[in-house]
């Protein structure tokens, strides 16, 4: 008959001094449990250790993105800003070009020139409608840029025409001859005839005022004659150029020459009433082509 085995034990002697020895004994597999259990809170440890680190080198990151992103918005911030900032700008340098070309088209026009218009960014041509083809900010300042240029040659065309179109209107007769009297006492045409019987032309418009009162010339030009004028009296001629003529009539005082140059509104002489008169007054009248015409359409 076989010897009956025991089961396997571990026995721990602990001694404290100054006291009886004690002894624990323990089945074989507890120190096996506590081995793993250490060895599983080890592990355990160690994978979490390993996943702090992880989270900890992935929040780095985050933080760095969260810089970047932060970064990457002010940039755009400042880049949508500064685009703003070009696109008012470009907005009022075709605003500005337009008007100028309104002002350089409205001196053509009183220059007798054509007008011009804005040379179209893309095919003028093609049919209206639909979605517009968008432009940048680069095409916009470059073609204002062109424009620009182009108007400032058109400016360079227009120049010498205008010049000669203000020396013209400056030529040209325009307005009264007395200031402060506007009243005609005879009109330009066929009128009963003051000193007889019958009717007579008149060829331009008589103007009373009192004696001395200046007589104006009413456009620039050169006085081709100064002196006694028959039926005028004293008189003046000036010569416009451009086929126009102006006489002041009747004056009792000439105070310009032969050979003077004048400006419309300078004083060629006083009201009278020399030569065939009435009474004190201007008779006024305009050449066009040696030619007397109706001076009311130059009064205003």
């Amino acid at each position: 008959m076989r010897p009956r085995r025991h089961p396997v034990r571990y026995t721990l002697w602990l001694a404290r001094t100054g006291a009886a020895p004690r002894t624990l004994s323990l089945p074989v597999w507890v120190p096996l449990v506590v081995f793993l259990g250490l060895a599983g809170w080890s592990g355990l440890n160690l994978w979490l250790w390993n996943r702090t680190a992880e989270m900890r080198g992935l929040q780095i990151r985050l933080v760095s993105l969260s810089e970047q992103a932060r970064t990457l918005g002010n940039q755009l911030e400042s880049e949508r800003t500064r685009n703003n900032s070009l696109s008012e700008k470009a907005q009022t340098i075709l605003h500005n070009l337009q008007t100028l070309e309104d002002e350089i088209n409205r001196l053509r026009a009183r220059a007798g020139m054509p007008q011009i218009r804005l040379t179209p960014t893309r095919n003028d041509s093609a049919p209206k409608g639909g979605a517009a083809a968008p432009a940048s900010l680069e095409e916009v300042l470059r073609f204002a840029g062109s424009e620009a240029k182009r108007l400032n040659g058109n400016l360079g065309d227009v120049s010498p025409a205008l010049t000669e179109t203000l020396q013209r209107e400056a030529a040209l007769p325009f307005g009264y001859p007395l200031e402060g009297y506007l009243r005609t006492a005879s009109t330009f045409g066929y009128r009963r005839n003051p000193f007889g019987w019958g009717f007579e032309f008149h060829n331009g418009l008589d103007f009373p005022a009192p004696y001395g009162t200046p007589i104006h010339v009413t456009g620039s030009g050169e006085v081709v004659s100064a002196g006694w004028n028959g039926p005028f009296g004293q008189a003046v001629i000036v010569d416009h150029g451009y086929g126009y003529k102006t006489l002041y009539g009747h004056m009792s005082q000439i105070l310009v020459k032969v050979g003077d140059h004048v400006e419309r509104g300078d004083v060629l002489g006083l009201v009278g009433s020399t030569g065939r008169s009435t009474g004190p007054h201007v008779h006024y009248t305009v050449f066009q082509g040696d030619m007397p015409v109706n001076p009311d359409t130059f009064l205003n």
